[in-house]
């Protein structure tokens, strides 16, 4: 079973319909070809390998409009990344959910104030 994550914290699995599956490793140069689809879930086979995060994004600026998972071994320390990158939410197994409780998820689900690239874009204030 798995858990999905949100940015209200666990949720039960609301989808219904057929997920487009693609692995880490797919062909970036791929990825155009998927806009249309109404899900895409992407795999991640372990926490480090960050490709995931770059399919999501190119994924986005395609012009994807669908709902994206991040599935598999994604931590809640990388909750943010994966909402910077365009995911709309994560599934985790129930292990994880159990090692890493919706209360570490919740302390993450605030992505968009903690985002070091906008701080870096506003214009400095005079003093």
């Amino acid at each position: 079973m798995s858990v999905i994550v949100q940015d209200g914290g666990f949720i039960a699995d609301d989808f219904i319909g057929e997920w487009l599956d693609l692995t880490s490793d797919t062909d970036p140069a791929t990825l155009k070809q998927y806009a249309g689809s109404a899900a895409i879930r992407i795999d991640f086979p372990a926490f480090s390998d960050g490709r995931g995060f770059t399919l999501a994004k190119i994924l986005r600026l395609s012009g994807f409009t669908g709902r994206l998972r991040a599935n598999g071994h994604v931590i809640a320390d990388q909750y943010a990344m994966a909402r910077r990158s365009g995911f709309d939410e994560v599934s985790i197994s129930d292990e994880l959910a159990t090692r890493q409780p919706q209360e570490q998820w919740l302390a993450r689900a605030d992505w968009q104030a903690h985002d070091y690239q906008a701080r870096v874009r506003r214009p400095a204030t005079a003093s």
